[in-house]
């Protein structure tokens, strides 16, 4: 994977915080209140994956919530180029975030794990496997 530069990098970090502001503006009660987790820009600034959080939302309502945000991104796109003074806004696509999703599984798996950690060694005297739980 090729490194990112750091004018991308700094457009990023400028749109992660434009966004949220851009969306909050909006009229719908559906979309406003969305959070952004993450902006990723593509080489040459034209496009950018948005990811937001869509861990409360089932998959019919995450349908609804990409259909809105694609209608809103002409929008979105006009505040951002009044707030940045850029000539040019990248093509959002905005996409649920299900990293928030997949990391509360992992923890709760390594809590179970922890629950149930044995460990087992050799008895060199009486010759034997001891399993013992691991505190």
């Amino acid at each position: 994977m090729r490194e990112k530069t750091i004018n991308l990098k700094k457009t990023e970090s400028l749109l992660k915080e434009l966004l949220p502001e851009a969306i909050s503006t909006l009229n719908d009660d559906r979309i406003n209140s969305i959070s952004i987790t993450d902006v990723d820009c593509k080489k040459g600034k034209y496009d950018a994956i948005v990811y937001f959080d869509g861990s409360d939302y089932d998959n019919a309502e995450l349908k609804i919530i990409r259909e809105l945000l694609k209608k809103a991104s002409s929008r979105i796109k006009a505040h951002c180029l009044n707030a940045t003074g850029w000539y040019k806004c990248p093509d959002f696509k905005f996409v649920a975030d299900n990293n928030i999703e997949k990391s509360k599984r992992i923890e709760k798996l390594f809590e179970e794990l922890s629950s149930m950690l044995f460990f087992c060694f050799f008895d060199w005297k009486n010759k034997s496997t001891v399993f013992s739980k691991f505190f």
